[in-house]
């Protein structure tokens, strides 16, 4: 990922918590040349010395078919991204874009039964504990189980290489910061305005 000097992060605990609050991802593989993707809810954890993203796909993807054979596996996510109109500096100038994104390189291998068990565990109580009738490993009958599990294949990938860019108009000056801030609050999508809260933090940072 081509990353400019202004913008490459390399903070490995600011890294991790992107990822885990944007945990939907994209993996890519390839197949005979060609790219495949799928976009997934992906885990991040470290055990002992070593990072791993894991998850789950349809045993009809054929993408997990590839992972024996592919060296190196893409995994991508993205944060908030803006449009940023040049009108908003003190000078004449382009417009561009403000986004964030992480690539992460792994070797991938296919889950065991328990492992898999273990990490479906893990994501209905990131995603259901704190709902009012949680649907948890525990509260599910063994028979939507078992159908359930023979549908799906757990993957786990071991952290190789991670990239880390945030384009957050690092370099503007103070003036031209401020005034991307306040114009990104006042546009009317969501991602704009999420953009406008991230620079906003960083400068509280």
């Amino acid at each position: 990922m081509y990353i400019p000097k202004y913008y490459k992060v390399t903070d490995a605990d600011e890294i991790r918590e992107f990822v885990q609050n944007n945990s939907f991802g994209t993996i890519v593989t390839t197949k005979q040349g060609k790219p495949i993707a799928t976009h997934l809810p992906l885990s991040f954890s470290k055990k002992e010395d070593d990072y791993y993203i894991t998850g789950h796909m349809a045993y009809g993807n054929p993408q997990w078919r590839t992972f024996e054979t592919c060296e190196d596996v893409l995994v991508m996510y993205q944060g908030p991204h803006a449009y940023i109109s040049s009108s908003w500096y003190e000078h004449e100038n382009v417009p561009t874009w403000n986004y964030q994104a992480v690539h992460v390189y792994g070797r991938a291998s296919i889950l065991t039964e328990e492992e898999l068990q273990q990490e479906l565990t893990m994501m209905l109580q990131k995603y259901e504990k704190h709902r009012e009738n949680p649907v948890l490993w525990e509260k599910l009958s063994p028979q939507v189980l078992e159908k359930e599990m023979k549908g799906i294949v757990g993957f786990k990938i071991k952290v190789k290489e991670i990239q880390a860019v945030y384009k957050l108009s690092q370099n503007r000056n103070e003036k031209d910061y401020l005034n991307i801030v306040d114009k990104l609050h006042e546009e009317e999508d969501i991602n704009s305005q999420q953009m406008g809260k991230v620079m906003e933090k960083r400068l509280k940072s």
